[in-house]
């Protein structure tokens, strides 16, 4: 019996509803993306834990590795602040930190650790990495929580709803931004030379 690939990845996929901004710093300066893969680590409410998944071939990735902080936004789609959280996405989803300063665009103020936390967020936990696991393509980061703060009420943007706003030109350019780093992935477990 073969893979069925569309199922894993329907299946897969609904586990990712809501893109997280995730900001970090290291050696002075700051960076960040968008992700799919976050979410709680712990189930002891005096203490919680936030995990994330990051790609080796992004930068934050790297910055959080050496720093071992980030903090996990989640943004709102709310009419009065869904161009904000629209913004965060493209800014941080749509270039590499190596090209430039990801994060200066927008407001922020340093949470507890110094990573810069996102004003226009819905909310955010800022974490202190405990654990990571290198599954090749990626590290797998748990982090206790050591901050947190809702930022405004509201709703929560999901994947579905933020790709239905985002100008196409910006969609193609993301995808032809995003083959180099899944070709990385490959390589790094052994799928392609």
């Amino acid at each position: 019996m073969s893979l069925d690939l569309e199922s894993a990845n329907r299946t897969l996929g609904g586990l990712r509803p809501y893109p997280v901004a995730v900001t970090t710093v290291a050696d002075g300066r700051a960076n960040g993306l968008m992700s799919l893969s976050a979410g709680a680590a712990a189930i002891v409410p005096e203490a919680p834990r936030v995990t994330i998944s990051l790609t080796k071939y992004n930068l934050t990735h790297d910055m959080v590795v050496s720093s071992g902080v980030f903090a996990m936004h989640l943004l709102a789609n709310d009419p009065d602040i869904i161009d904000a959280s629209l913004a965060i996405l493209m800014g941080l989803g749509g270039s590499s930190g190596r090209d430039g300063d990801k994060v200066a665009p927008f407001a922020t103020k340093p949470g507890v650790t110094g990573v810069p936390i996102l004003l226009d967020a819905l909310s955010y936990v800022e974490g202190r990495v405990v654990h990571a696991l290198d599954v090749e393509e990626s590290t797998i980061f748990v982090a206790d929580v050591v901050g947190a703060e809702t930022l405004r009420e509201g709703h929560r943007l999901n994947v579905g709803e933020a790709w239905s706003k985002l100008p196409p030109e910006w969609i193609e350019q993301y995808e032809s931004n995003h083959v180099p780093q899944v070709d990385s992935a490959r390589r790094n477990r052994g799928l392609i030379a």
